[in-house]
């Protein structure tokens, strides 16, 4: 179980991170947001790089669930689930807080693939790909892992473009090109 304090410095970076990104967010910023002292970080991080890793690995298992109830909850049927993946993104581009993929900034900002962020970055978006690959089975497509990286390459797509764009719109663009694939 986190500290209270480990939990202010995770919520902290993460909401710094995603808004001006990793490198431009000091550990001395961290501190002063978070009022987290510099003692209590080194306790729980032997360094930045630590506390990226852990707020990468958090928002991973926290954005696949929510992607997870969102297709659940705008398809009863699991022949429409992989489209489904398209309307909740849509919700989510169109939050005014929306910026984009943390993972694809990450693998953007932290370009060395041997990186530990780069490597949670590359693994999240392969477990992406499993679960595309999981609703196009379950909806019948005999060739769902083939599917599964096509949709996956919509979806990034579709996300650069609405940062780009500051529209939702490339959710519904990228959901009507899902459509004709399948």
């Amino acid at each position: 179980m986190a500290t209270r304090a480990k939990q202010r410095l995770l919520t902290t970076a993460e909401e710094l991170f995603y808004a001006e990104g990793i490198r431009a967010v000091g550990v001395d910023r961290l501190l002063q947001e978070s009022g987290v002292g510099r003692a209590s970080f080194y306790r729980h991080f032997a360094s930045k790089d630590d506390l990226v890793v852990a707020v990468l690995e958090d928002r991973d298992r926290r954005w696949l669930e929510w992607l997870r109830e969102s297709v659940e909850e705008k398809a009863a049927d699991p022949a429409d689930r992989p489209i489904a993946v398209f309307d909740a993104l849509s919700e989510r581009f169109a939050r005014n807080d929306f910026r984009g993929c943390a993972f694809i900034n990450t693998m953007i900002e932290v370009a060395d693939p041997r990186s530990a962020a780069h490597q949670v970055a590359d693994r999240h978006k392969r477990r992406v790909i499993a679960y595309l690959a999981e609703l196009l089975e379950a909806a019948g497509h005999t060739d769902a892992a083939e599917l599964a990286a096509e949709f996956a390459l919509l979806v990034d797509g579709a996300i650069v473009t609405a940062v780009r764009e500051a529209s939702p719109a490339a959710a519904e663009r990228a959901r009507a090109i899902a459509a004709r694939l399948i």
